[in-house]
C-alpha cells in the first residue's frame, strides 16, 4: 500500500485493531505528523514521533484542548463526539479553567490513600475471584478486569449498587466510537447527573460529595462532568491495563514460572504494557489556536491532532526485555502512556497501584493460570483510541473461594 499525505490510514474496523503497529510503520512514510482516518469521513493528524508529541502535549500557547470549532466540522451525532465533544472538563480547558478543574480532580484522588485503596482493591479481587474459582475457568477481562477498576471507583464516588451495571455499559461503551456511543455516554450522564442532585442535597462522605464541597465551588453540572471524566478516565484504561498485563504474563516466555513467583513481576509487566501496549493508544486531543507550520507540516487552526501514544513509544523504546539503547528513554516513566505536560493524566499513582494489586492477587490465589485458545486468535477491540482485548478466557485448576486448590 502507497501511503501519502494525500491518502488517510484509517484507525478504525478490525484490520487497524488487529496490527495496529503494521499501520504505524506505513504512516511513518509520511514523516512526524501523519494523516488519518478516525472515524468513516472524520480526518486527522496523527503525532507518530515521540519528540515531536513531547513538543505538542506541552506547547500551550500554539495549541488549544478546546474542541468546539472543530465540533462544527462534524456531524452532531458522531460517535466520535462522546470522547472527543467539548464539554467543561479539564480534558477540554486551557489555562486558569483548566487548573480548576483539574484542581478539583487531583485533591479528590489525594483523598484514596494507597494503603485503603489497595486494601479495597484485594478485597473486591477476592470476592471476584471467588465468583469464579470454583470453575476451573473464566473471561479475566469481562469477569474481573472489567469489574474490579469499577467496583472501586463506584464505591469511593458512592454509587448505589442498582446503578452499577448502567456505569459500566455506559463507560464501555462512550469509548467504543460505534452508533451506540452517544447513547451510552447519555446513560452514564443520566446515572451521575441523579448521584449529584441527590448529594447537594444530602451530602455523604464519598468523592461525589467532596467533588460537590471542593473550594473550587463547581456547580452541579461542572461536578457531573469531572466525575463522568473522572470515571472514564479511571476505568477504561485501568480495565485495559489488567488485561494488556496479564495477556503478557501468559505468552512471553521471559515470565515463565512468574505466576508461581518467579523473577518477572507485576509491575514488569505492566511497565511493558505502558511502552508496548498502552491501554489508551491514541488521544491527547490538540487544536492550533492559528495556522501553523508544526515540525514540517502546515497545519490550519482548528484542525483535530491526536497524539500516539503507542506509536511514539514503539520509535522510543527498545525491544522488550532489552537494555536502554533509544537514547530517549531516562527511565521507566519516560513512556508517554500517561501523557505529558499541563494535561498528563492525573490518575496515574491510583491505576498503576489499582492495576498492580489486582494481577498480584490473581496469581497468588491461582497459580496455574494458562490461556483457553491460542493467542493468535484473541480478537481486540475495535477503535481508535483503545488498545483492548475483547476477552481473555484461562483455564486453571478449580478453587475453593478461601483460595484453596
Amino acid at each position: 500500500m502507497t501511503t501519502t499525505r494525500d491518502t488517510p490510514v484509517p484507525l478504525h474496523g478490525p484490520a487497524f485493531a488487529a496490527d495496529p503497529q503494521a499501520v504505524y510503520e506505513r504512516l511513518r512514510r509520511q514523516g512526524p505528523i501523519a494523516g488519518v482516518e478516525i472515524a468513516p469521513g472524520v480526518g486527522a493528524l496523527l503525532v507518530i514521533d515521540y519528540q515531536v508529541a513531547l513538543d505538542l502535549l506541552r506547547d500551550t500557547d500554539t495549541f488549544s484542548k478546546d474542541s468546539r470549532d472543530w465540533q462544527r466540522t462534524v456531524p452532531p451525532d458522531s460517535p466520535l463526539l462522546p470522547v472527543l465533544g467539548y464539554r467543561p472538563t479539564a480534558l477540554f480547558s486551557d489555562g486558569a479553567t483548566h487548573a480548576r478543574y483539574r484542581q478539583v480532580i487531583t485533591d479528590g484522588l489525594a483523598l484514596m490513600e494507597p494503603h485503603l485503596l489497595q486494601r479495597r482493591v484485594a478485597e473486591v479481587a477476592h470476592r471476584l475471584i471467588g465468583a469464579f474459582g470454583e470453575t476451573g475457568s473464566a473471561d479475566l477481562i469481562a469477569d474481573y478486569a472489567r469489574r474490579l477498576p469499577l467496583h472501586v471507583l463506584t464505591t469511593w464516588f458512592g454509587v448505589p449498587e442498582e446503578h452499577r451495571e448502567r456505569l459500566v455499559a455506559g463507560i464501555v461503551g462512550s469509548i467504543e466510537s460505534t452508533e451506540r456511543a452517544m447513547a451510552a455516554y447519555g446513560d452514564l450522564v443520566a446515572v451521575v447527573t441523579g448521584m449529584v442532585a441527590e448529594r447537594r442535597e444530602r451530602p455523604r462522605h464519598d468523592l461525589t460529595s467532596w467533588f460537590l464541597t471542593h473550594p473550587a465551588g463547581l456547580d452541579n453540572d461542572e461536578v457531573v462532568r469531572q466525575i463522568t471524566l473522572t470515571m472514564i478516565a479511571g476505568n477504561e484504561p485501568t480495565t485495559n491495563l489488567i488485561g494488556n498485563a496479564l495477556l503478557r504474563l501468559l505468552t512471553d516466555a521471559r515470565y515463565a514460572g512468574s505466576l508461581f513467583g518467579g523473577a518477572m513481576t507485576a509491575h514488569q509487566a505492566i511497565d511493558e504494557v505502558l511502552w508496548h501496549e498502552p491501554p489508551l493508544a491514541n488521544l491527547s486531543a490538540h487544536y492550533p489556536r492559528f495556522d501553523v507550520t508544526f515540525h514540517g507540516r502546515r497545519i490550519p487552526a482548528g484542525s483535530l491532532v491526536l497524539v500516539s501514544y503507542a506509536a511514539a513509544n514503539s520509535q522510543a523504546a527498545p525491544p522488550a526485555g532489552a537494555a536502554d539503547t533509544a537514547g530517549v528513554r531516562s527511565g521507566e516513566s519516560a513512556h508517554l502512556a500517561w501523557a505529558a505536560g499541563p494535561h498528563a493524566c492525573p490518575a496515574r499513582d491510583p491505576a498503576l497501584l489499582i492495576a498492580i494489586t489486582a494481577i498480584e492477587q490473581l496469581t497468588s490465589r491461582i497459580g496455574d493460570l494458562d490461556l483457553a485458545e491460542p493467542a493468535d486468535t484473541l480478537l481486540w477491540r475495535p477503535g481508535p483510541f483503545h488498545r483492548a482485548l475483547v476477552r481473555l478466557p484461562v483455564r486453571f485448576t478449580p478453587v475453593g473461594r478461601d483460595g484453596a486448590g
